[in-house]
């Protein structure tokens, strides 16, 4: 059921683990390894227990190992302590605290621990792993979080530029040389001149086949034509026999080339404002030109977002690259922001229309 075996071959130790479900091979890693291993390599041994920890299939399902093999560099310095794994989890907490300052939202956070988490097995295995579709918020956390880790490159796929679900993949450098082969795209047609169907219709219809959201990417609604959607490749055909109807409308899918995506390019109109601070409240109710007062009761009432995650404090700070979303008003950009001589914020907002 479980094997664990040491050699010494120069200057290494090697530990061959066998899995199996009926095993807590993460536990039984982090023992060994802190009985073999000091405190002045915890940094290499703290990736290693943690990616151990959660190759197991029932922890995380996005990818799952039944034979691994681990190098532990050999140090000076022994310990025995067993109280060295919990020195180890609480150095994850840090790093991954780190990582992530600054993000309020608790679903956000978590999501993008287990993006980290599939990072560090993937830099410990020299594997290049693929998360699923990740939601606006979580997608653009992770990549910013990706950026800090060293030795790691990390691409984001949604089949088309101005795509808001995508999914990463993430590995070494020399691995990732081109984009993976990790999505598909999907044309719906039918009879939609009579029978018009919205885009939730849609989006309705593929969930009503028991695929999950984060199994599929953006749905691009066409009006008359249908629709197109990204998917995973190993649904792609499952959906295709699955989906016969959009709302009381027989469908019929084929897989087209990404290029083929028919995606229109954002109308957007572009201004100038000039503001004391950078708080939400100054900026979008000059970008939505409402009053400051009539923004502060959309934020109270919940219909305020930026970058898809509920506004909650009036005094949040807006950055280049934010999306600031506002219930029936639409979404406004942040451009580029300057100081102006009088100690002001000259922001450029980009409207979308």
């Amino acid at each position: 059921m479980f094997g664990l075996k040491f050699v010494k071959p120069q200057a290494h130790y090697k530990a061959e683990a066998y899995t199996s479900p009926l095993n807590p091979l993460g536990l039984r890693i982090m023992h060994r390894a802190m009985a073999a291993t000091s405190f002045v390599a915890a940094s290499l041994v703290r990736r290693a227990a943690v990616a151990f920890a959660l190759s197991h299939p029932l922890i995380n399902n996005r990818v799952s190992y039944h034979r691994t093999l681990v190098t532990f560099p050999l140090s000076p310095r022994l310990s025995s302590s067993g109280s060295g794994i919990c020195h180890l989890a609480q150095a994850v907490k840090r790093d991954d605290d780190d990582l992530l300052k600054g993000v309020v939202d608790k679903t956000v956070i978590e999501e993008v621990k287990h993006v980290l988490e599939m990072a560090r097995r993937a830099s410990l295995r020299r594997e290049v792993l693929h998360t699923n579709f990740l939601t606006p918020p979580v997608l653009k956390e992770s990549m910013l979080a990706l950026e800090k880790l060293a030795d790691l490159k990390a691409v984001a796929q949604g089949g088309y530029p101005q795509a808001e679900r995508c999914r990463i993949s993430v590995g070494h450098p020399e691995l990732l040389t081109s984009d993976p082969d990790i999505i598909v795209a999907l044309s719906i047609t039918g009879n939609f001149g009579f029978q018009p169907c919205s885009h939730g219709d849609f989006l309705g219809a593929i969930l009503g086949t028991g695929i999950a959201r984060e199994k599929f990417g953006d749905v691009i609604f066409q009006g008359e034509k249908g629709a197109q959607v990204i998917v995973v490749p190993d649904l792609a055909d499952y959906l295709i026999s699955s989906l016969d109807k959009v709302g009381n409308v027989p469908v019929s899918l084929t897989k087209i080339p990404l290029i083929a995506l028919d995606y229109e390019q954002p109308r957007t109109k572009s201004f100038k404002a000039i503001e004391l601070s950078l708080r939400i409240d100054a900026i979008a109710s000059a970008g939505f030109k409402i009053s400051r007062s009539k923004l502060v009761d959309l934020i109270r009432d919940g219909d305020v977002r930026l970058n898809w995650t509920p506004v909650t404090k009036n005094g949040a700070t807006l950055r280049t690259g934010d999306i600031v979303s506002v219930r029936g008003k639409g979404r406004l950009k942040i451009g580029e922001i300057n100081s102006t001589k009088k100690g002001k914020f000259a922001v450029e907002l980009i409207r979308y229309l």
